[in-house]
Parts: C-alpha cells; structure tokens; sequence
C-alpha cells in the first residue's frame, strides 16, 4: 500500500506542474482578483526565506503555506504575527495548531487589516463631509492534517472571507488543500498547495443605492428615481504551489535548509521563490532568499531575516521572528512574529 501512495504521488508531482503549463499564458491578469491581501505572506521566518516554503513549512504558519505541514508542528503552537505593508496598511496574523498525535493536527487562524479611519469627500466637498470610513479585511479558517504513512502527509484549510468598505461589503468561502512527501533521496521534501479554491467575491450594500434620472434631457419627469448600481462578482487570487526542501547540512550544532517554490498564481505571470535557512543550535536562524524571480516587471526581490529561539521550563519555547522584504520603488516590507510552543 505504501508503495502505491508514494508512485501515486509522484505521478501527481510530476503530471500537475505539466496541466499548469498547459494554461500557461503571457497576460498577467494583475488587478482581476478581489482580496488581494490573500496573497500577503504570513510568518515572518517564510518570508525572510523569500516565500520558498511549501516543503519547508513545518510549524503553525503552515495554516497559510501550506496545511501538510502542521503534521510536523509538534504539541501545541501559537504565533502572533503584525506585517507593515505598502501605503501604511498593516496586517494581523493570529494561529494557533495542537497535535493530536494519530488522530491528526487542528489548525485555527485569523487574518486581519489596520487601515486606520479615512474622510469622506464628494465632488461638492473634496475636503471632507465630517465622516469617517475604514476599510477592513477578515480570513477565519479552521485547518486540518494527517499523515497518511511516514513519509506522506495531507492537510485541508477551509476559511470565510470578508471585506468590506464604508456601507459596502462582500464575503466568500474558499479551500486551501496541500501535501508534502519525504523522498527516499535523502529525505528531501516534495510538496504542493493550492491556495483561495473558492467561491466569487461581489459588494453589496447602501452604497449602491443611487438616485437616477431615466431621461435627463427632458424637463416635467421624476430626475430621482431610486436604483441600485450593478456590481461584478470577482474570483479569489487562486495560486498554485510546487516546492522542494532539503536539508545540506544536518548534525546537532548546525542546521542549513534550502528550499525552491515555483508558484503559479491566477492573477499574475508564473515565478520562483528561492530561500534558505542556516540554524546554529536550534537556537539562532539566519534567513535570506530572492521572491518573484523571473517574473515579468515584479518589483518584489531580494529578503532577509533572523529568528531568536528561547526554551524555558516544561518544554515550553518563545520564538521571536523577523522578515525583511525588498519591494522596488514601493515601500519594504517588514514582519514581526512571536510563537510560543509546548
């Protein structure tokens, strides 16, 4: 049975990369998705591996990367994680898994926007009415994996989606799904997750509500009809993940984990991720990668990051992560994550 599963898997490692090259296309198709901040990393360690983590993912960020790999977050894990993206905007990451041993890994996690209040302004009063809006984003998901043999494990993300803007809002349901195989080449990891599987996104709300004037050029007609403005539905930002792990270098001092992705998202061209991260004692990390190569005029590049791990008593440890992201002419990115475990 086992060696079933594992010709099964890399058949399916090898035959999806090649369907996705079928559907390979020059239009990147930026800008056609709705709830972009989907694609905003989470976890300060797999970004400062430049977002190469599929394989890699082995701790409570494994909710977003890639659910397989909560298999291999031991006990219970619980990470905070705050990113300061572009135009001032921040993110809030909270997960929390537990190991269940045979029966499996739970997952929880919650993503959520800071965007701070803005004025209303309208063509008669382009300085501001007196009110205020916000904007807010929101992902709530509830995670699950099982190894299904030693070497082969699976994992599934469910999660509810909203956004919403003043007086309008939207909501959607999605699926994130992933495996991760440990290879007999010397237990190099092969992995893939499929992101934002789901359903369309359309506002709706009071701001839609309009008055119209059916026939303008005439006079002695009601110019104030009620009506509602059409709004489109909008697919979610869906991406496709293949990545490889492997580990150069492994004794009881010194760690280094190299890892590849190759990722092929729906609203943007094809590229790789490529990271890598040296341990010394399971105590210190050092972290670097290159995010977005070969893509077509990304302004993503180069990234960097460390990570402090402490062990108390009980078998309990604290985590603190940061990750840092060249972003071309746009501000960088920075992430700030703390994980305790036992």
């Amino acid at each position: 049975m086992k060696k079933i599963i594992y010709i099964l898997a890399l058949i399916y490692f090898v035959s999806v990369p090649l369907m996705a090259q079928t559907f390979k296309s020059d239009v990147s198709k930026r800008g056609t998705t709705a709830a972009p901040f989907l694609s905003v990393g989470q976890g300060a360690r797999s970004i400062g591996m430049g977002s190469a983590f599929a394989g890699t993912a082995n701790d409570v960020s494994s909710i977003y990367w890639n659910p397989a790999g909560l298999t291999k977050a031991q006990g219970f894990q619980m990470m905070f994680d705050h990113t300061m993206w572009i135009a001032n905007v921040r993110y809030n990451f909270l997960a929390a898994s537990f190991n269940m041993q045979d029966m499996g890994t739970i997952g929880l996690s919650i993503i959520s926007s800071d965007v701070g209040d803005m004025r209303v302004t309208t063509v008669e009063s382009p300085d501001g009415t007196g009110e205020t809006f916000t904007s807010t984003d929101l992902a709530i998901s509830l995670a699950y994996a099982m190894q299904l043999t030693d070497n082969f494990s699976i994992g599934f993300n469910p999660k509810y989606i909203y956004q919403g803007i003043w007086k309008m809002n939207a909501s959607a349901f999605a699926l994130d799904m992933g495996v991760q195989y440990v290879t007999p080449f010397d237990n190099a990891i092969l992995a893939m997750s499929i992101s934002n599987f789901g359903t369309k996104v359309q506002l709706l709300g009071n701001s839609n509500l309009v008055l119209y004037d059916l026939d303008p050029y005439n006079t002695g007609d009601n110019g104030k009809l009620p009506a509602y403005l059409e709004t489109n539905q909008w697919s979610l930002p869906l991406n496709f993940r293949v990545g490889v792990s492997y580990d150069p270098i492994r004794s009881e001092m010194h760690k280094l984990t190299v890892a590849v992705d190759a990722q092929h998202p729906s609203d943007d061209y094809e590229s790789l991720n490529l990271g890598a991260e040296y341990a010394f004692n399971n105590f210190v990390f050092i972290r670097g990668g290159f995010k977005s190569m070969f893509q077509q005029d990304s302004e993503e590049s180069f990234a960097l990051g460390f990570g402090i791990r402490q062990a108390l008593m009980n078998n309990v440890s604290v985590i603190f992560d940061y990750g840092y992201q060249n972003f071309g002419r746009f501000s960088e990115i920075q992430k700030f994550s703390l994980s305790v475990s036992f």
